[in-house]
């Protein structure tokens, strides 16, 4: 009897054994096959046109954001995902002590702009970025900005054929300095920008502008 008793915790032990090893290599199994299948979201996501969509931070923190996006980016090897990180800005003129001045601030506080091949295995690496509260879609949905919404936030420049030349004389029509006139001193048609040096405040200053913020004064 006791032979016997003996025999069947062996055969048990043997079964519990042989089953662990199954849930093992099951485990192991699905693993690799979660693995898989992120590889071919990635793969997949290669195809997905690059957008732009709004991310909302903590008040303050859009620079801190912008950094550690940025982090996430090189540290998870995802260049080919995230291309560009924008806290939007705007020129507005400030008096102070009597004097004015142009001066650069944010547009849209507790918001960047990240251009992006959004995919779902993207979301979890974005939204625990230190800062970064998740994205400004209803229900923190993931929504690209339409291709209107792009250009009046000026997050990408303009394709604009302009005949300017240094010298010529510009009227701004675009911008904190909508409705002033100056002089360019430089061209940059590789990016579309100019500098013209615009009488302000006293003083002759040069500013910056797209082509697409300015157009050819008459003679």
């Amino acid at each position: 009897m006791e032979e016997n008793k003996v025999q069947e915790n062996q055969i048990e032990e043997t079964e519990q054994v042989s089953t662990a090893e199954k849930q093992a290599v099951e485990s192991t199994t699905e693993e690799q096959t979660g693995s898989e299948v992120k590889t071919e979201e990635k793969t997949s996501a290669q195809d997905i046109p690059a957008k732009w969509y709004v991310l909302h931070t903590f008040s303050g923190y859009e620079n801190v954001a912008k950094k550690n996006l940025e982090t996430v980016v090189e540290k998870f090897n995802l260049q080919d995902r995230i291309f560009d990180i924008v806290i939007p800005m705007e020129d507005v003129v400030e008096e102070k002590n009597g004097k004015k001045k142009l001066v650069q601030r944010k547009s849209m506080p507790c918001y960047i702009f990240v251009k992006m091949k959004y995919g779902d295995d993207l979301w979890h690496n974005v939204t625990i970025t230190r800062g970064i509260t998740g994205f400004a879609g209803p229900g923190g949905r993931a929504l690209p900005l339409s291709d209107e919404e792009v250009v009046k936030m000026h997050l990408e420049k303009i394709k604009v054929d302009v005949d300017l030349e240094v010298g010529d004389t510009i009227e701004v029509v675009d911008g904190a300095l909508n409705g002033m006139v100056g002089k360019v001193s430089e061209v940059n048609a590789e990016n579309g920008t100019l500098t013209a040096v615009i009488e302000m405040f006293g003083r002759e200053t040069p500013v910056e502008l797209e082509f697409s913020q300015v157009r050819k004064a008459n003679k």
